[in-house]
């Protein structure tokens, strides 16, 4: 009997360690800084770790009126890319801290 309260008590410190990394996750991620692209680096999206689109960067030679629905496009194109950026990274922490346990689906930071 002691044996099991002596496992349980060692599961239920490792889930607090694992909550304490997590939370501290959560913050690194805040100040992950991933810049997508796209256009040979005409157009730069900055979004941290928590996809939150922090800059945007546009070439000047980018600027001509006939050119408006291209850089539309391309800042569409960087920003996804930014955003696929931050899933994989996320995914690799996630990986560290769970010793690749399977997390159950939908599964969300």
């Amino acid at each position: 009997m002691f044996d099991k309260l002596k496992d349980l008590g060692g599961l239920m410190q490792q889930a607090q360690q694992m909550q304490q990394k997590m939370q501290d996750l959560q913050v690194a991620l805040e100040r992950l800084e991933i810049v997508g692209s796209s256009g040979a680096g005409l157009v730069k999206v900055t979004v941290n770790g928590k996809n939150e689109t922090r800059r945007i960067e546009i070439d000047a030679s980018l600027f001509k009126p006939e050119d408006k629905g291209v850089v539309e496009d391309l800042i569409v194109a960087a920003a996804n890319d930014a955003r696929g950026k931050v899933e994989e990274t996320v995914q690799a922490q996630m990986r560290d801290i769970t010793g690749g346990l399977p997390l159950p689906p939908g599964f969300k930071l």
